[in-house]
C-alpha cells in the first residue's frame, strides 16, 4: 500500500501501465492509464455520467473550455473532439495525470488544441466558456469550497460549468453552498446515486 491519492502531485506507485475503453456521443475512445491516478482502471461512473448527461459543447463552440482535475484526460478528449474548435485546457495537481492526458491527446490527433497545465500554468487572465469537472470530492469540503472558488470566478459572463457530484457524497449540499454563494444552479441530471449541475453566473 501507498500513501498515494490522485490529488498527490508525485505519485510515488509503479505506474502500471493500462487501457481504458469507452464510448461518448457515439465514439470510441480508448485512453491509456496507469496507478497513481483519478479512477485508473476505468472510466469513473460519475464522469461517465456527466459526459452522457449534461450537454456536450456544439461543433461550433469556440475559445476555451476548462476540463478541471483532468486525471488522465477522459473529459478534455471527448471536449476536444466534440468541439473541434476549442481550445481545452486539461488541468491537474497530479503530474502523471497531466503526462497521461498529454499522451492521449497527441494519441488521438488533439494535441495542438489540448493545453495539459498544472493550475498555476493556467494565465491568470484566461476566460472560459466552459468548465467541466468531477470534482475531487475527497480532498475534503474546505478544500472543494477553495478550489470552487478559485475557478468558477473564471467563467465567462455567459459561461456554464457542469459538475458531478455524487449525492452520498454531498451532492445536495455542494448544490445549496453554490447557491448561497450567488451562482445559478440547477440539477440537471440524476443517475446511478450522481447528481449533474448546471452552473452559471
Amino acid at each position: 500500500m501507498t500513501g498515494d491519492h490522485y490529488f498527490t502531485t508525485a505519485p510515488s506507485a509503479s505506474a502500471q501501465p493500462r487501457e481504458v475503453q469507452f464510448t461518448i456521443a457515439g465514439r470510441d475512445f480508448t485512453l491509456a492509464s496507469a496507478a497513481g491516478v483519478f479512477s485508473a482502471t476505468r472510466l469513473d461512473p460519475g464522469t461517465a455520467v456527466l459526459l452522457r448527461k449534461a450537454e456536450l459543447p456544439p461543433a461550433a463552440t469556440g475559445g476555451a473550455l476548462l476540463d478541471l482535475g483532468c486525471g488522465f484526460g477522459p473529459i478534455g478528449c471527448v471536449l476536444a473532439t466534440v468541439a473541434p474548435t476549442a481550445t481545452v485546457w486539461a488541468v491537474d495537481v497530479n503530474e502523471r495525470a497531466r503526462e497521461l492526458t498529454a499522451a492521449n491527446a497527441a494519441r488521438l490527433g488533439l494535441a495542438d488544441r489540448m493545453r495539459v497545465a498544472a493550475p498555476e500554468e493556467v494565465p491568470a487572465d484566461l476566460r472560459f466558456a466552459q468548465i467541466w469537472s468531477n470534482p475531487p470530492i475527497r480532498v475534503g469540503k474546505d478544500e472543494l469550497h477553495q478550489l470552487l472558488l478559485h475557478w468558477l470566478p473564471r467563467l465567462a459572463p455567459d459561461g456554464v460549468a457542469w459538475l458531478v457530484v455524487g449525492r452520498h457524497l454531498g451532492g445536495d449540499s455542494l448544490h445549496r453552498w453554490l447557491t448561497e454563494q450567488g451562482w445559478q444552479v440547477g440539477r440537471h441530471a440524476s443517475q446511478k446515486g450522481f447528481r449533474v449541475l448546471r452552473v452559471t453566473r
